[in-house]
C-alpha cells in the first residue's frame, strides 16, 4: 500500500489546541474571580477605594441580573473578537480566487516546507504531471526544464522574437500554482482566432511580457511564479539558445525539436547544436542541493535528454549526492519511442548521459488497460523485473485510468515518495551529518 500525504505529515489536530486554550482562559478567569471575591470579603479596604470596586463590579444590580449581564457581554465580545480575528486572518492567506481553509494554509506554510528538496529534470506533460502531485509533499520543490522547444506558439514567439521559448515553464508553472487546476487551464488557453493571436497560448504570452518587463528570461520567470503564487521554483537547464539535432537509423540528420519528433525514423542518437552550452547555475546548484533527483517522464528525446546534454547539468546530477531516480513513461511516443520497452528507454539514457546520473528505476507495472488510440503503446517491463544492468528496477501502478498513456499525479507522487522514504532518506539524513561537520571543523 502507497503512502498517502497523511502517512507522511500526520494531522496538527488544531481544533484540540484551541478548546484546550479557552479552557486555559476560563481557568485563568475563574482564579481572578475568586481571589478578587477572598479579597473583597477579607481585606480592609478604605473607602475611597471600595468605591469604585463596587461601582465596576455592578453591586448595585441585584442577583443574578448581574451575572447575566456580565456574562453576556463578555460572551458577545467574545464572539465578535473571534469573528474578526478570523476575517483578517483570511484576507491576508487567500487568494481573491480561492478560499482555502486555515488549516490547510498552516499546514503548506509550515509542514510542506519542512519536506525534502526534490528536483525534476524534463519538461513538457510529463513534468507538469509529477510536479503537480509532489506539491503535496513539499514546497521544496525545483524544476529544470528544456529550452529546446520550436514547434507550436513556443515556436512562433522564439523566432519572432528571439529568446528562449515558454511552453515547458509555462506547463510547470500551471502545474506548481496554488490555483491549479484553473490556473492550468488558462495558461494553457490558446487564442483560436485573431489575426496574430491565433494559435498561441495565453501563458506563453504571458512569459513573454513579463520577460520584457523584467528584463531576461530567469527573471520573467520569477516574477511571474510569484504572481500566481507558485510552490518551488522552475530553472532553465541553460540560458543559451540551443537547437536539438538528431541522428537517425536511416542515416539522415534532422534539426529543430519538433523535427526530431516528426522525422519518421527511429532515432541513433541526439546532440545539441553546441558542443558546451554553459549551464544556468542556479540549476546546477539546485541539483547539488537536492535530497532527490527525478529524471522525469515525459518525451525522452526531446524532453528529458536535451536538458542532459548540457555538460554541467548531466555532471552536477552524476556528482550529487542525493537520491536519483529515473521515472520511465507508462506508454510509447510514436514518433520517438515506438516499440520501446524499459530496456530501451533506459539504454537511451545511458548513451546519453554519464552513468552516475541514476541509482534507481521507477516503471509502472499496471498491463491491464486499454490504450484507445492505436499509436500508443504500453511500456514493456524487462524480463528481469527487479534489475536493469545492475540497477534496481521498482515497479508500482502510476497509469492514470482515464488517460491510460499518462501517469497519474496522484499515483506516481505516492510511489515516489515510497521510493524516497525506502532509499532516500537516510542518504538527507548523511548528508545533513556531514554538513554538520564541516560546520564545526
Amino acid at each position: 500500500m502507497l503512502p498517502s500525504r497523511k502517512w507522511l505529515y500526520p494531522g496538527m489536530h488544531v481544533k484540540r489546541w484551541i478548546v484546550l486554550l479557552m479552557i486555559g482562559f476560563m481557568a485563568f478567569a475563574l482564579a481572578c474571580a475568586m481571589a478578587l471575591a477572598w479579597a473583597y470579603r477579607n481585606v480592609d479596604v478604605p473607602q475611597p477605594f471600595t468605591d469604585p470596586v463596587q461601582a465596576v463590579t455592578l453591586q448595585f444590580i441585584p442577583h443574578p441580573f448581574r451575572e447575566f449581564l456580565v456574562g453576556g457581554v463578555g460572551l458577545a465580545l467574545t464572539v465578535l473578537a473571534i469573528s474578526k480575528l478570523y476575517g483578517s486572518l483570511m484576507e491576508v492567506v487567500t487568494e481573491p480566487h480561492k478560499r482555502e481553509r486555515l488549516v490547510d494554509l498552516v499546514y503548506a506554510r509550515r509542514l510542506l516546507r519542512t519536506g525534502p528538496k526534490i528536483v525534476t529534470i524534463g519538461g513538457g506533460t510529463g513534468q507538469a504531471v509529477l510536479l503537480r502531485g509532489l506539491k503535496e509533499y513539499t514546497n521544496n520543490l525545483t524544476a529544470i526544464v528544456t529550452v529546446v522547444d520550436d514547434g507550436g506558439s513556443s515556436g512562433r514567439l522564439r523566432r519572432d522574437f528571439g529568446g528562449l521559448p515558454p511552453g515547458d515553464v509555462r506547463q510547470c508553472i500551471g502545474a506548481l500554482a496554488i490555483a491549479e487546476p484553473l490556473m492550468t487551464r488558462m495558461l494553457n488557453y490558446r487564442f483560436s482566432k485573431g489575426d496574430g493571436l491565433e494559435g498561441h497560448s495565453l501563458g506563453n504570452l504571458m512569459m513573454l511580457a513579463m520577460a520584457d518587463l523584467t528584463g531576461n528570461f530567469e527573471s520573467g520567470i520569477r516574477e511571474l511564479s510569484r504572481v500566481l503564487a507558485v510552490r518551488g521554483q522552475i530553472l532553465p537547464s541553460t540560458l543559451e539558445s540551443v537547437k536539438l539535432c538528431a541522428e537517425l537509423e536511416d542515416g539522415r540528420t534532422v534539426s529543430g525539436e519538433s523535427a526530431v519528433g516528426d522525422a519518421g525514423s527511429a532515432i541513433k542518437r541526439v546532440y545539441l547544436d553546441r558542443q558546451h552550452p554553459t549551464a544556468f547555475g542556479e540549476a546546477c546548484q539546485a541539483i547539488l542541493d537536492a535530497d532527490l533527483i527525478i529524471l522525469a517522464p515525459g518525451s525522452l528525446y526531446t524532453s528529458l535528454l536535451p536538458n542532459l546534454l548540457v555538460p554541467e547539468v548531466s555532471q552536477a546530477v552524476a556528482e550529487s549526492k542525493a537520491l536519483k531516480l529515473y521515472v520511465c513513461n507508462v506508454a510509447t511516443e510514436p514518433g520517438e519511442t515506438a516499440h520501446y520497452g524499459v530496456e530501451e528507454h533506459f539504454a537511451a539514457l545511458e548513451q546519453h548521459a554519464p552513468s552516475d546520473v541514476c541509482n534507481l528505476l521507477l516503471a509502472n507495472n499496471q498491463t491491464s488497460v486499454q490504450l484507445a488510440n492505436g499509436s500508443f503503446e504500453l511500456v514493456q517491463l524487462p524480463s528481469n523485473t527487479h534489475e536493469i544492468n545492475g540497477l534496481p528496477v521498482i515497479t508500482a501502478d502510476v497509469i492514470d485510468v482515464e488517460t491510460p498513456y499518462q501517469h497519474s499525479a496522484v499515483k506516481l507522487a505516492q510511489a515516489v515518495m515510497q521510493v524516497y522514504s525506502d532509499h532516500g532518506a537516510s542518504k538527507r539524513e548523511r548528508k545533513r551529518a556531514e554538513s554538520e561537520s564541516m560546520k564545526v571543523s
